[in-house]
């Protein structure tokens, strides 16, 4: 069985499912999805680069990690799924930090990102073991040398990246 993804109307209500590997196209459908950005006990912020072989954004560098909840799945339970996917973490302390963030992006390819976005902050003591279809490389940084990071070379990162550090300020 296939992933499916919640698609949304403009005011974020639910509307229907569609396969996952089938949505994000040059007209892709709005919607739900998630960012989440980890943090170690020292502070440091999780940042990925995605693996070649996605099909949005290939080999830029991210958030810690994004993903699709289920239809009837909790934003809680989703992120802890994608983390142990993702990464081969558990997180804790999941916080919601910018509850009304919604994208729409356009890649070099013509996929487009249209998503209705919540962005969340959670916390892990775990040794990251990333899943190379995922992720091809991965940093621990501090949340100032991303922001000048991605200041300095907006190209090598995903929009929304940019767009959430610019709201989280």
């Amino acid at each position: 069985m296939t992933e499916q993804v919640v698609l949304v109307d403009e005011g974020g209500t639910p509307v229907g499912t569609a396969d996952k590997v089938l949505v994000h196209t040059t007209e892709t459908a709005l919607h739900l999805a998630f960012s989440c950005h980890v943090y170690n006990a020292d502070g440091l912020v999780l940042v990925t680069r995605r693996a070649l072989s996605k099909l949005t954004w290939p080999g830029v560098w991210t958030n810690s990690f994004c993903g699709h909840p289920l239809p009837s799945e909790s934003f809680d339970d989703a992120i802890a799924r994608r983390a142990a996917f993702e990464l081969g973490i558990t997180v804790q302390s999941i916080e919601l930090v910018l509850p009304d963030f919604r994208y729409r992006a356009v890649d070099a390819s013509g996929i487009v990102e249209n998503e209705i976005c919540p962005v969340f902050r959670a916390f892990t003591t775990d040794a990251v073991a990333a899943n190379p279809d995922e992720v091809s490389e991965f940093a621990w940084l501090s949340p100032a040398a991303l922001s000048t990071a991605v200041e300095s070379a907006p190209f090598a990162f995903s929009p929304w990246l940019g767009w959430q550090l610019e709201q989280l300020g």
